[in-house]
């Protein structure tokens, strides 16, 4: 598997605004053998979710309640077919999707989230930007920041693994 952290983001990704305006920016990738949809990558990733992300998701939804955050419960291993622009993907809204790339959002009045599945030519990379609009997101976003770059690390591990 080849698996690179890279500061720029690859070609097909889609961001909420130029990298020097983000909050957070982590684009990473890896190297897979067959070809696959940016769906089929998202499916093939949240089957075999990590063991702890059940009890994160928990623990994230009680702390954010306390600050009138909404709970977002994680991540279903139901999995996703015939998405359309506008659809729910768990707690994301679908905002574009095509067979190379699937982009999706989540958006409250402490942060915006854009997470984006892109492939090319079977490299697979997942790239999320953040927009923090206040105290709360950007003191959420130091923890998350760090677990973020950890669970997609390993969920591009396991996907070079699986496919």
């Amino acid at each position: 598997m080849l698996w690179s952290h890279i500061i720029t983001a690859p070609a097909k990704a889609q961001l909420l605004a130029p990298v020097k305006q983000l909050g957070f920016f982590d684009t990473q990738s890896c190297t897979i053998s067959a070809d696959l949809s940016a769906l089929e990558a998202w499916n093939l990733i949240r089957s075999q979710p990590m063991p702890v992300m059940r009890l994160a998701f928990k623990i994230r939804d009680a702390i954010s309640a306390c600050f009138g955050v909404k709970p977002i419960g994680g991540f279903s291993q139901t999995k996703a077919q015939n998405l359309k622009v506008g659809q729910r993907l768990d707690f994301f809204l679908v905002e574009y999707i095509s067979d190379d790339v699937l982009t999706l959002t989540a958006r409250d009045t402490h942060l915006d989230v854009m997470t984006c599945i892109s492939i090319d030519e079977r490299t697979v990379s997942i790239t999320s930007s953040v927009i923090t609009h206040n105290t709360f997101g950007r003191l959420y976003m130091i923890p998350v920041a760090i677990a973020h770059r950890l669970i997609v690390r390993n969920d591009l591990a396991r996907l070079a693994r699986s496919d």
